[in-house]
């Protein structure tokens, strides 16, 4: 159970008028280095309370135009360590399926990464229109499987090309040779983490490869560099700083449709709250830019 609503009393609404609903995933099973992401959703929204509510950028209280509602978590590990990938699955991809019904713009937050298969089978099953996946990665994740399981967390990219969707991975730094192989094959679109710091221009070239009108972002959080997200399973060097991220994201949510986003992979430090307050002032702007009318 996460009884707090993201960013507080400040964000006090019903389920029914709320825009935007914060669905809070703590399942963890298939982490393969440093764990603890399914005490990432309690630690976002826990940190979401000390966020100021007025956004700088947009020169708003963001909160007080948008109505938010945080749902009781589901699916969590937490609760019962033995609940099976397959269960998983089933189980969020219901539930968001509910919340797409009921014409909410869901962030959902994990846990692990794998989860996303998950809700973008969701998407895909409500939606009668392609979309693209916009992946925010250190990572490839596009394995068949790993560690004998195709729902390992390393995998979850692999499960959205197989429903046939195009994708967009951002910011990338580490493959395996069998995922190499896969990029050239298919040849699917890469913006590696290079790309980002060698062209100024790369959010322009990164946004002409998005081919659909509609897009969902799927955010792992050791996309951004560990410097200022410390916080993550499986921490590589070169990733994305604070306003490049952001940047990049009010550029999509500015020239495409974005359905619905997630935010996965926080494992809390015992020593700093500076990851699960990065973390929630993310989600703080992706509903600014989903809401909002940004120029």
């Amino acid at each position: 159970m996460i009884p707090q609503q993201f960013i507080g009393s400040e964000a006090q609404t019903t389920y029914e008028q709320a825009k935007v609903v914060i669905l809070p995933i703590p399942y963890e099973k298939t982490t393969t280095y440093r764990k603890g992401c399914q005490n990432g959703p309690e630690a976002i929204i826990t940190a979401s309370e000390q966020l100021e509510a007025y956004d700088l950028e947009l020169e708003q209280e963001v909160c007080q135009q948008t109505g938010i509602f945080t749902t009781e978590a589901i699916a969590s590990t937490k609760l019962n360590p033995d609940l099976a990938p397959e269960m998983m699955m089933e189980i969020v991809s219901n539930r968001v399926s509910e919340l797409i019904n009921d014409g909410k713009f869901v962030i959902a937050l994990g846990g692990e990464h794998s989860i996303t298969a998950a809700i973008v089978a969701a998407y895909q099953q409500q939606l009668s229109q392609p979309f693209t996946v916009i992946q925010i990665d250190a990572h490839g994740d596009m394995r068949h499987s790993y560690e004998g399981s195709i729902y390992n967390h390393a995998c979850v990219m692999r499960r959205v090309l197989d429903m046939g969707l195009p994708t967009l991975p951002v910011g990338i730094r580490s493959i395996c040779l069998e995922e190499a192989q896969l990029i050239k094959q298919q040849q699917i679109p890469v913006v590696w983490g290079r790309d980002i710091y060698q062209n100024s221009d790369w959010i322009d070239r990164a946004i002409a490869l998005i081919s659909t009108e509609k897009v969902f972002i799927t955010i792992d959080l050791d996309g951004l560099d560990p410097s200022s997200m410390p916080g993550v399973g499986t921490p590589e060097p070169g990733g994305l700083n604070w306003y490049e991220l952001i940047k990049f994201m009010r550029a999509v949510f500015t020239r495409h449709q974005v359905i619905g986003c997630d935010i996965m992979e926080l494992a809390p430090t015992s020593d700093s709250v500076a990851s699960e307050f990065t973390a929630a002032k993310l989600v703080y702007k992706l509903i600014a830019y989903a809401q909002l009318k940004v120029n």
